[in-house]
């Protein structure tokens, strides 16, 4: 297994558990460019690698995540194009982009648990959302602050945040920019469970990673699948999508190692 070398991203496999550290602790792990295109190199790659079957998504230092670094803002108003139709044409194409580099964290057919610890606003509530599960210590706080700049969130929070918390909340939220703490974060539904400390938090996170590394690969990834899909479309479409996936996908080795296993009250083994 050859792991990719990233600047701004650090990954640690072991025990089948991908554990993926913003690392730029100095910068409070704001998101610069490389961080934006590192993020899908990894996540592409974590997707692709047999040996992982479960992702845990971090931050090093003091705080998850401080959201975009604000000097790529000047890199985007900076563009050759002097026409301003094909200055907004270059800017969309680099929305979509960021918009991309995000989205491999949800189509990654691994589960993604995200743990928070201290700030994560902005472009880090875009990232959150992205994953299958959120975790948080008692101090973490959360604001979808690019109305506080003047600007509309445009890569993913505004679209995937109502099917995690609701919709009402969620414009309450992104209207206002208020912070959010870790208490109304549980209650909200924004998180699974909060931890006393960063520490506590991790171990935790890392035990329910290890209980879903345990089950079958395939399974757990046709559930990803269903959910994702299901998310996006009609219960009727999703309940034939969900019967033409089991036809073809169903493993019965699967299946039957599960079911010899509890009979010899054995842990049961799969392939990934």
């Amino acid at each position: 297994m050859r792991v990719p070398e990233l600047s701004t991203l650090s990954i640690d496999v072991t025990n089948h558990i991908a554990k993926v550290a913003l690392n730029r602790p100095g910068k409070a792990n704001s998101m610069n460019a490389a961080m934006w295109d590192e993020l899908e190199v990894c996540f592409k790659w974590l997707d692709s690698e047999p040996e992982v079957r479960v992702v845990i998504l971090y931050g090093e230092g003091k705080h998850f995540c401080a959201g975009i670094d604000l000097a790529m803002f000047g890199d985007l108003a900076n563009t050759d194009a002097a026409e301003a139709a094909r200055r907004a044409e270059m800017l969309r194409q680099k929305i979509l982009s960021l918009q991309g580099n995000l989205s491999a964290i949800e189509q990654c057919r691994k589960p993604v648990l995200a743990a928070i610890h201290y700030t994560c606003i902005g472009g880090g509530i875009d990232m959150i959302a992205c994953c299958d599960m959120r975790y948080c210590t008692a101090d973490a706080y959360f604001s979808i602050k690019e109305i506080d700049i003047g600007m509309t969130a445009d890569v993913g929070t505004l679209q995937r945040l109502p099917y995690i918390i609701g919709d009402g909340q969620m414009r309450e939220l992104a209207y206002t920019g208020r912070t959010v703490a870790a208490d109304e974060a549980l209650s909200l539904g924004l998180v699974n469970q909060v931890y006393q400390d960063r520490e506590q938090m991790l171990a935790a996170v890392t035990e329910i990673a290890s209980n879903i590394a345990a089950k079958s690969p395939l399974a757990v990834r046709g559930t990803k699948e269903m959910l994702l899909y299901s998310r996006d479309h009609s219960v009727q479409d999703s309940l034939n999508y969900m019967a033409t996936w089991n036809a073809g996908m169903l493993s019965m080795s699967d299946v039957f190692a599960t079911a010899e296993a509890t009979a010899k009250g054995d842990v049961p083994g799969y392939d990934d």
